[in-house]
């Protein structure tokens, strides 16, 4: 383990969330509750976010030391020139998907497509924009997703977006009968909740940087095993969500979060692989048009 003095202790480090609190930044709020941050020499002060919080931005500029993003917006930021880098991946699976009625009998993505009906979605977003690139525009009426399973809850016909850790766990409890397609299963598989900081950053505080990353790898086991103490913290910042729906989330993420990949190689690992393969997807969707896979991120612990 790192000691306070390798670790720069006494220094406050802001990590800046971009969501509210919810089982997919457990681990985080774990190492926070139960002294690992401390632990590791750590002093660190977790913000909530929201939507469209602008969190590449916020590190990119200096305005927090750390952050929650995602691959993609990873690579969109770098394309930016913004000085963006990513120690720690949370789900290795997306948990991003298309929620739809499990009375349809639909068996993926490709029979949605055909089937037709209403399919509830933020336009422009890569994800988006690789389904319909993949299907096409299919039978689908495409309308804008408005936050929320209402519309879902009435109309067997409608499909949405989801997270699976948030939409189908409403539904779910609502009466319905959510079935959950990953986009992962379609072939875009972004690391999803991935821990950025400043390239700058790691060359001028290496020290701390390994201390958050092993500190993040020890909270999230730590949660991974019993989500229970961080759940209750979190339920007291966000009135929103039940115990019985923080637990259900928790239960819902895991193996996103816990792979063969991360069995072998440890919690948050990335590979050159898995970043080469999105850089040419957002390529070819035309968000970017160069990348560096091999400068978006670092694993500190190797």
């Amino acid at each position: 383990m790192l000691t306070a003095s390798t670790a720069h202790a006494g220094d406050k480090i802001r990590l800046q969330l971009n969501w509210v609190p919810e089982p997919e930044f457990g681990g985080l709020y774990q190492a926070q509750v139960d002294g690992t941050f401390a632990k590791h020499g750590l002093d660190v002060d977790i913000t909530p976010g929201g939507a469209g919080a602008p969190t590449w931005q916020l590190v990119g500029t200096g305005k927090v030391d750390f952050a929650a993003a995602s691959a993609d917006e990873v690579l969109i930021a770098r394309q930016q020139q913004a000085d963006v880098v990513a120690i720690f991946a949370v789900y290795q699976t997306c948990p991003q998907g298309i929620m739809v009625h499990a009375s349809r009998g639909l068996k993926d993505l490709a029979a949605l497509w055909q089937a037709g009906g209403t399919l509830a979605v933020e336009p422009g977003l890569p994800y988006v924009n690789f389904l319909k690139k993949k299907y096409g525009d299919g039978k689908l009426n495409f309308v804008a997703y408005d936050g929320g399973p209402a519309s879902f809850l009435h109309d067997t016909n409608f499909s949405q977006q989801c997270f699976i850790t948030s939409e189908p766990i409403a539904a779910k409890k609502a009466g319905s009968d959510p079935q959950v397609f990953l986009i992962s299963d379609a072939g875009y598989n972004p690391y999803t909740t991935v821990i950025i900081t400043r390239g700058d950053y790691i060359k001028a505080h290496p020290d701390q940087v390994k201390a958050m990353t092993a500190a993040l790898r020890d909270g999230w086991a730590a949660y991974l095993a019993d989500p229970s103490k961080a759940n209750a913290a979190m339920g007291q910042l966000n009135g929103d969500m039940d115990a019985e729906t923080f637990a259900a989330a928790a239960a819902a993420q895991k193996p996103l979060i816990e792979t063969a990949e991360t069995q072998a190689n440890g919690l948050g690992t990335m590979t050159q692989a898995r970043w080469e393969e999105l850089a040419a997807q957002l390529k070819d969707l035309g968000v970017i048009t160069a990348a560096e896979p091999a400068a978006c991120f670092v694993n500190p612990l190797k």
